[in-house]
Formats: structure tokens, C-alpha cells, sequence
């Protein structure tokens, strides 16, 4: 048995898998050194260095093989954080290598690929419910500030949605889990990577007055069309699950 270790990116990952091909290692495992616990002690360790050229090449033939939308599965596959993930798109690449003119990834007789079928199902999910949930608060600064901590690291996804849809305006989203965000300054949106967490105990503090303004407004409005007799708890539930009350202003 040979492990790869990476550095737990992306392009890291892909440079292993070229280097699993460019060494020609048959038994073999892919591990992010964050997460490698060396059990077996007779076992291999090979160090990959990240390199963009290396991690291109395989893209640049997965492209070819799978096209766009497959590239954009298996992104959704390493965003997932799935404990899997580096077995199953090994094994997608490699069963696309052998098979250059199939799509692999409709071939849902395999374990592996119908692993990453449920994956990229549930990403896509937690990525429409972050569209829909998410609520952001106008802060003294008069940026729009929204917290989410998502099952999944979904905030690549999501981020040309919100780029497209609010470009009048300044705002941040902050993975509370992941500690790393998305700014927009009104002309470009980019990733910020924070040394420390934010500190965001008793942010409520900051909130600009309009938006405590429209807080109130906002809760008493749901207060006052609340209809007792029809509620439908179980209903409300399934539409809205209790994970994402959080951000929620009415659920406060």
C-alpha cells in the first residue's frame, strides 16, 4: 500500500492523482495530511507537492472525457468534505482513463459512481437551501453581513448566485464552520481568508438602527399573520428544517 499525502486543495489533489498515474502505483490511497492517521505501519508514504500544471493536465483530460458538468461533480465531491472523497474520484478517473469514449459518471452500476451521484444530490441540495435561507443584516459600516455554517462547503457554489444578484450593494458571508468568507466591494467578489475566527459574539451590537428597525417590523409581521388554527408544524418543517432557523430573522 502507497498514501499520497496533500495539502487538503483541490489542485493538491488532482496532483496526486497525476502522480498516481506518473508512478504507476496500483495499491495506493489519497490522504489530506490533516486528516492521516498512519495505521498501517508497513505502508508507503509518498509527499505530493501541489502543481497547478500537473493538476491542469488532469483536468484538462477529465474535461475531454466527462466535460464541464462532470468537472463541476466532482468539485461538488471534494466541497462535500466527505470522509471518501479522494477514493471515489481516484476511481472516477481512473475508470475514465480506461474508458475515454463512455461517461463514466451515468454508470450507476458501480459503487463508487453512484456514491458520488448521492453526493453531488445532497451538495446541490444544501447549495439551493443556502440561496433561499440565507439573510443578511445591515451593519453600521453599511455592509450586509449574513452567517452560515453549512453541512457542506458550499460557499464556492454559491458565490456567483449572490455575486449576479446583489451588485448595488456591499456585503459579506461568513462560514461560521469554515472560517473563510466571500466580500463584495461593489466591483469584485473575492474569498477572504481570516488568520483568527471572527468574532461574531453580540454582533447584534453593530446592527445599523434600520436594521433593528426592520427586525422588529419584520417579527411582528409574522407575529400578527400567524393563523393558531391552521398550524402545521410537521409541513413547516419538511419546507424549512430547524438547522436553518438560525438565520432566520422571524424564528428569533
Amino acid at each position: 500500500m502507497t498514501t499520497l499525502l496533500y495539502d487538503a486543495s483541490f489542485d493538491g489533489l488532482f496532483t496526486a492523482i497525476f502522480e498516481v498515474f506518473e508512478y504507476r502505483y496500483k495499491d495506493v490511497e489519497i490522504v489530506s495530511r490533516e486528516r492521516f492517521h498512519q495505521e498501517n505501519i508497513f505502508a508507503e508514504i509518498h509527499e505530493v507537492l501541489t502543481h497547478t500544471d500537473k493538476s491542469e493536465r488532469v483536468l484538462k483530460k477529465m474535461e475531454q472525457n466527462l466535460g464541464k458538468q462532470g468537472i463541476h461533480k466532482l468539485l461538488k465531491v471534494f466541497l462535500s468534505e466527505d470522509p471518501e472523497l479522494e477514493k471515489v474520484i481516484l476511481s472516477a478517473i481512473q475508470q475514465s482513463v480506461k474508458n475515454p469514449q463512455e461517461n463514466i459518471l451515468e454508470n450507476y452500476a458501480d459503487v463508487d459512481i453512484m456514491k458520488i451521484s448521492k453526493i453531488c444530490k445532497s451538495v446541490d441540495r444544501e447549495s439551493h437551501r443556502m440561496t433561499a435561507f440565507v439573510r443578511f443584516e445591515k451593519m453600521q459600516d453599511g455592509i450586509f453581513f449574513a452567517k452560515i455554517d453549512p453541512d457542506f462547503n458550499v460557499l464556492p457554489l454559491i458565490k456567483k448566485h449572490f455575486s449576479d444578484r446583489y451588485q448595488d450593494q456591499k456585503w459579506m458571508i461568513y462560514d461560521l464552520r469554515r472560517n473563510f468568507g466571500i466580500l463584495y466591494d461593489l466591483e469584485t467578489s473575492n474569498f477572504f481568508y481570516p488568520e483568527e475566527k471572527l468574532e461574531i459574539k453580540n454582533y447584534q451590537e453593530k446592527f445599523h438602527n434600520e436594521e433593528k428597525n426592520y427586525q422588529t417590523l419584520w417579527q411582528r409581521y409574522f407575529t400578527k399573520t400567524n393563523i393558531v388554527e391552521r398550524k402545521n408544524l410537521k409541513l413547516h418543517i419538511q419546507h424549512v428544517p430547524k438547522r436553518y432557523w438560525k438565520y432566520l430573522t422571524e424564528k428569533w
